[in-house]
């Protein structure tokens, strides 16, 4: 087993307790939820970010923590990277030019190992209808608490559709103000046809001036008022 060390996480109070949320609403979906495939309409929406950040978040407070790359076509995870290198990933694996243990990457999180993509394929869609790809998932279920699946954007490709067999349900994350809601809620259907129970969206790249003025002002107000009456007694 290769390890490595990821860059340090840089965010804000309100992306890190919105990460808290998300984590939280996992922990109470029950204990029959373990993997969790994260999709999204398009790309560039920031779901490999919030897939490792949740992973991360899981391995934070304890839980045995799995993240694996399938976007076998254009990933985006290994960014995450900060020292070491990776010689061999999902797609490495699947093709038996690996062992698994030659793609599972121990981190310095304790807690979060990954297995990166790999080398970027033209038909990821042959290499995850191998019985070899659900079968390996079957037996990790065994090793981890969570297993966090990075699946390519569902709304352009169908490779998260045939992902979707070895999870036990999903979270779609879209871009705040980028993704028209017809287009989206296409996506969701999507993922109901797929029978791969939707745990809920997360909204990302919200624009925290906007979205909270009206919330920020009301606060404001009524915290105003209460700092007043405590002078004046």
């Amino acid at each position: 087993m290769n390890t490595i060390k990821l860059k340090p996480l840089k965010l804000t109070y309100g992306v890190k307790e919105e990460m808290n949320n998300l984590r939280t609403n996992l922990l109470f979906s029950g204990a029959d939820i373990k993997v969790v495939m994260m999709t999204s309409c398009i790309s560039g929406e920031g779901k490999s970010e919030t897939s490792y950040n949740l992973a991360r978040s899981l391995a934070e407070l304890g839980k045995k923590t799995l993240l694996v790359d399938t976007d076998l076509r254009k990933s985006a995870l290994i960014r995450v990277l900060d020292n070491g290198s990776v010689q061999n990933g999902l797609s490495h694996y699947l093709s038996g030019q690996s062992t698994i243990n030659d793609v599972v990457n121990k981190t310095n999180i304790p807690g979060l190992n990954i297995i990166f993509a790999g080398r970027l394929v033209p038909n990821p869609i042959e290499l995850f209808s191998k019985k070899l790809f659900e079968k390996t998932i079957e037996n990790l279920r065994s090793v981890y608490d969570y297993i966090v699946i990075d699946t390519p954007p569902l709304g352009m490709v169908v490779d998260a559709s045939v992902v979707s067999r070895v999870c036990d349900a999903s979270i779609l994350v879209i871009e705040s103000g980028n993704i028209k809601r017809k287009f989206a809620q296409r996506v969701v259907n999507k993922l109901k046809e797929l029978k791969c129970p939707l745990l809920g969206v997360a909204l990302n790249k919200v624009d925290r001036k906007k979205a909270g003025s009206y919330y920020g002002k009301q606060y404001q107000k009524y915290y105003g008022k209460e700092e007043k009456r405590k002078r004046e007694k």
